[in-house]
């Protein structure tokens, strides 16, 4: 769907979209932080971002959508799209400025995108920083919450909070 240029580290991973997702015609993006080692198939991972992934963070996240009913049109996306070099790290504020610059041609592709769900506080501070000031005011809802991950969703109110974030992305698109 979307021709990648690798970043200029040797190594790096960057793996492809769901093909079970919504595609060029998702009206919804969830944007996430990082992908997880799990999506890296020389270790095992599927090769994707997916739902489907064989970790708990796809699981919450499919638990999540399945509970609120958002099923189609939605394609899942990270912000840095590669695989970070420590599966715990979080992502450099050049790792968040090139992530972004991918994160903004993406968007160009999606004609039918309405609404796009800001998934944690680095994808915030990435989102805020080095996509938002280049976006035209097109009508895009832009909608902030936690990341889905097991340790974020062990701190009280942040499972609910996420929850709450992808019942509203439910609403507008459907």
């Amino acid at each position: 769907m979307v021709a990648r240029r690798q970043p200029k580290q040797s190594g790096i991973y960057v793996p492809d979209f769901d093909p079970a997702e919504g595609g060029a015609g998702a009206r919804a993006l969830l944007l996430f932080e990082a992908p997880g080692p799990g999506t890296v198939p020389r270790l095992g991972g599927s090769g994707f971002i997916s739902v489907d992934n064989n970790d708990q963070t796809a699981k919450n996240v499919w638990d999540v959508r399945n509970d609120v009913g958002l099923h189609e049109g939605v394609l899942s996306w990270n912000i840095v799209p590669w695989v970070l070099e420590q599966e715990k790290q979080t992502p450099t504020a050049a790792d968040l400025a090139q992530g972004a610059m991918e994160t903004r041609r993406l968007m160009q592709l999606l004609p039918n995108l309405a609404v796009v769900a800001v998934c944690g506080t680095a994808t915030q501070r990435g989102w805020k920083q080095h996509v938002a000031p280049y976006l035209e005011k097109d009508g895009r809802v832009v909608v902030s919450t936690w990341l889905p991950s097991q340790l974020a969703f062990n701190q009280p109110g942040k499972r609910e909070g996420f929850t709450e974030a992808l019942r509203r992305v439910a609403r507008l698109i459907n």
